[in-house]
């Protein structure tokens, strides 16, 4: 029910503001002023019976009757999933018959080889009904499980709306044909149909926007990963590299810098201290030197020390 409202709402809304658009034509196309104001009212009185008509939503669903709107949850499902592997063959060829199965089908696929392991990152995409599944059947024996993630995203409210959309501009796209139809000159047919193409491409870009939330909630997608080390190396053994090691000095040296700072912060009572017990150490030492220098000598001292600060 609040779908259905909301529906409305943006109808009208988009409705609205196009036949603002029609009205504001008036002056350039050369029709008749009653015509005119004629085929305005005709669009305004169309609206009104629409928007009517779409308060009886409650009235066709429990009849079972036709609607535009697809009620239907859209939902995209999305995981992540890596494997470690002690058979990279015998799971690579059991995993490409299972998908068959599955009714599932591979968007991409990327195998890498080297001295170490052998690899295999594939997108996977399975029916919805099926993507629980699937996901279960991944692990097995002798697998180790490294990363399993899923999200989803529900987009029905955003399918229902852009299919409003797309009902409101079909709408005012025919409403500018039957003003082109009626233009005399070759300027306002050209002003006339650049509304028409506008209107025209904001339909085409929200029909894709919905084809695409469609395919892929009715698919979803599942990125996996799966690997062996080789040579009986295993994960354990695997000695970072050369910039691996540099990374690890970064991080440990800004960590060393970082607790220098907290423990002087810890300690600033002890620091202050420090520091009044130099200065007055400082001030003790001069005052003994100037004791065993003459009155004039001594003077001049305190007054180039007395400059100097």
């Amino acid at each position: 029910m609040s779908c259905g409202s909301g529906d409305k709402a943006n109808q009208m809304s988009v409705a609205d503001v196009q036949l603002k658009e029609v009205a504001e034509l008036k002056p350039s196309l050369p029709l008749e002023e009653k015509e005119l104001n004629k085929t305005v009212a005709g669009i305004a009185a169309t609206d009104t019976s629409s928007n009517a008509a779409s308060s009886s939503n409650d009235s066709i669903l429990n009849s079972g009757g036709p609607t535009n709107i697809d009620w239907d949850k859209k939902i995209i499902k999305n995981a992540h999933v890596t494997l470690e592997l002690k058979d990279y063959n015998a799971y690579n060829s059991s995993l490409h018959n299972k998908l068959k199965s599955y009714g599932a089908y591979i968007a991409q696929e990327q195998e890498t080889e080297s001295d170490d392991q052998i690899a295999n990152d594939i997108t996977i995409k399975v029916p919805v009904e099926k993507f629980d599944d699937l996901m279960n059947s991944l692990p097995g024996d002798g697998i180790k499980v490294l990363e399993k993630t899923i999200s989803t995203e529900d987009v029905t409210g955003e399918v229902v709306d852009t299919k409003a959309r797309i009902e409101a501009k079909k709408e005012v796209r025919a409403r500018y044909l039957d003003l082109l139809k009626q233009a005399k000159s070759m300027k306002d047919i050209l002003e006339v149909q650049d509304e028409i193409n506008g209107i025209q491409e904001d339909i085409e870009s929200a029909s894709g926007r919905v084809n695409y939330l469609t395919h892929a909630a009715a698919y979803s997608t599942i990125n996996l990963k799966y690997y062996q080390f080789l040579n009986g190396i295993a994960s354990k053994d695997i000695k970072p590299g050369f910039l691996s090691n540099v990374s690890e000095a970064f991080k440990t040296g800004s960590s060393v810098i970082t607790n220098l700072i907290l423990f002087f912060i810890s300690i600033w009572p002890l620091v202050i201290a420090g520091i009044l017990l130099i200065f007055y150490y400082q001030k003790l030492r001069l005052k003994k030197s100037l004791a065993h220098v003459p009155s004039n000598v001594q003077n001049a001292q305190v007054s180039d020390t007395t400059a100097a600060q």
